[in-house]
This record gives structure tokens, C-alpha cells and sequence, in this order.
């Protein structure tokens, strides 16, 4: 059952990416949209990257992060692939 955060568009569901906080609505998760920040995009180009979202979402994803930097930056780790099983043809240079 999907459970409520204090940001608007911000839920929890145990049944979506085990309890990961997403946005709602979506499967999309908080750590998606932060990953992309953290790449350079800009909060309002994401919704090019993303159209499903609003700029609203997008800026209720990014406070949500700066107020629980430890737990998206753990989800971001559990999440990461290893070097050694990414292609070397897709690695960064």
C-alpha cells in the first residue's frame, strides 16, 4: 500500500522497488532523478529526459533528497553497476 510523504508528489509503496521512495504514480524513483542532477542535467530539463513528470516532481524529488542525502545516496550504491560488468564499449572515457 502506498504510503505518503510529507513532499506532495513523494511516495513509499512496499510493492514499487521494494519501498524505494518514488514519485507518485510512477515507478520512477527519487534516486533516477537525483542521478541525473547529479550528471548536470538541470532539474528543468529533466522532464525532457522524463516526460512522464512535471517540473513540480522533479523539484519535490530534489527535496526530498536534500533532506534524506544518506538514504538516496545508499539506494544510488545498491543500485550501481560494477565496472566489470559494463561493457567497455559504454564505459566513460
Amino acid at each position: 500500500m502506498a504510503q505518503l510523504t510529507a513532499y506532495r508528489y513523494i511516495v513509499t509503496d512496499d510493492r514499487i522497488l521494494s519501498g524505494e521512495p518514488i514519485i507518485g504514480g510512477t515507478r520512477t524513483p527519487v534516486r533516477a532523478i537525483v542521478e541525473l542532477w547529479r550528471q548536470g542535467v538541470t532539474p528543468e530539463s529533466i522532464p525532457s529526459r522524463l516526460p512522464h513528470l512535471t517540473l513540480a516532481q522533479v523539484f519535490a524529488a530534489l527535496s526530498y533528497y536534500s533532506d534524506h542525502q544518506e538514504e538516496i545516496n545508499a539506494a544510488i550504491e545498491r543500485n550501481r553497476i560494477p565496472d566489470n560488468l559494463i561493457d567497455p564499449l559504454f564505459q566513460p572515457k
